[in-house]
């Protein structure tokens, strides 16, 4: 119903489950018959330019009124998240006062596929959610976890069994009856969690997966090469060594690299940049919190944002790498992404450059460009699918 040419504003406005209000808007124009096609169409200003179907989704960020450093992240994987799309006469710039509107719609975002079950897991020691697809498998098993937040975040998980596999979002404090903090790891914790997935009766074997982000990463680094169970290791992020916390596992114990607070800088609008803040892991003094992985009979993926500003994610796989190659070993691939930022969640997640760091109750500048980063989680999501079919079954 638009005329041929008229220049219009298209806005998404979502909130999450605290309430807390999110947008994104770009400006198009309509083609000669009056109609405006987000998969052909291309913005011409706002949040973001070009074609891109899902442009209002990943460049949703807090409404102006709100704290500016937050995630919108699904907590509740079993409620969709509710998305207005408005459509608003001319072009307003972002957080101006839009035109008069003249048509909206809610689309409801799914994070789980019909008949996905959820199953709250209190194994042993072991906690977390299990989410298994519809039907009755044996289906590829595989481990997520996430960083140095804590909790339970299971978006991932909920989207993996969409996709046809058992996936386990395994939290490893500050959850239930876990630490509350991070200050020491047992390795046997993880054990104890492949083990359990292994053995399902849903789960194909012989072996599992487990797919990890940030110090999530790092720990699924650890255990394909500590853990048989565990034969492939999706690792986003992550550093070749440990850190922050000792790991133990036996008699085994790899000290975690240690921040350097006094290497951090603040910016001017108060945001920490913490790149330079980590210990040197190729400093020979570090040398025993190098994590193994040339004893691992398993495969790897490693994905990284080359603009990371949270660490230096990119030389690490690099070390990593080296590492293997040094051993003879040619059982990694690598997806390097310019422009992405530190956390690459799958497709359409919202951009956050800078968000609220948990343990330090700062901003920290993540890095990244939204577009490229957004790119970046859409090819890495398939490519994530295709390595752990390939290595599970």
């Amino acid at each position: 119903g638009l005329s041929p040419g008229q220049p219009v504003t298209l806005r998404a406005v979502a909130a999450d489950e605290r309430g807390c209000l999110f947008q994104s808007c770009a400006h198009y124009r309509a083609d000669s018959r009056g109609e405006l096609h987000l998969g052909t169409d291309a913005s011409h200003g706002g949040d973001y330019t070009g074609v891109e179907p899902m442009g209002l989704f990943w460049s949703l960020a807090p409404a102006g009124m709100e704290n500016p450093y937050q995630r919108l992240v699904p907590r509740n994987t079993s409620a969709p998240m509710k998305v207005e799309g408005l459509v608003h006469q001319g072009h307003s710039p972002p957080g101006s006062m839009p035109g008069p509107v003249m048509a909206k719609a809610e689309v409801q975002r799914l994070f789980t596929a019909p008949g996905v079950r959820r199953i709250r897991l209190k194994e042993g020691v072991v906690r977390g959610s299990l989410f298994l697809p519809p039907g009755d498998g044996p289906f590829p098993g595989v481990i997520d976890m996430y960083g140095d937040e804590g909790g339970l975040i299971e978006f991932r998980s909920s989207l993996l069994a969409t996709h046809g596999f058992a996936a386990l979002s395994l939290p490893y404090f500050d959850f239930e009856d876990l630490p509350r903090v991070l200050k020491e790891l047992k390795l046997e914790y993880f054990e104890e969690a492949a083990r359990f997935l292994q053995r399902h009766p849903k789960v194909k074997g012989p072996g599992v997966g487990v797919i990890g982000t940030g110090k999530g990463a790092e720990l699924a680094l650890s255990m394909i090469t500590f853990l048989p169970e565990v034969v492939a290791a999706v690792s986003i992020s992550g550093c070749s060594s440990n850190t922050v916390a000792d790991l133990h596992y036996g008699d085994t114990t790899l000290p975690g690299l240690r921040f350097d607070m006094k290497k951090v800088s603040v910016s001017d609008s108060g945001v920490f940049d913490i790149f330079e803040a980590l210990d040197d892991p190729t400093n020979p003094a570090n040398s025993s919190s190098v994590i193994p992985i040339e004893k691992a009979e398993g495969h790897f993926l490693l994905v990284v944002g080359e603009d990371d500003r949270m660490w230096k994610s990119s030389l690490y796989a690099e070390l990593a790498i080296t590492r293997l190659r040094q051993h003879g070993k040619e059982n990694f691939e690598l997806l390097s992404y310019p422009g992405a930022g530190h956390r690459i969640d799958p497709p359409s997640t919202p951009f956050c450059q800078v968000a609220m760091d948990r343990v330090l109750g700062v901003p920290v500048l993540g890095g990244g460009e939204s577009k490229a980063h957004a790119h970046a989680q859409e090819h890495s999501w398939g490519k994530i699918q295709e390595f752990l079919h390939l290595h599970l079954g």
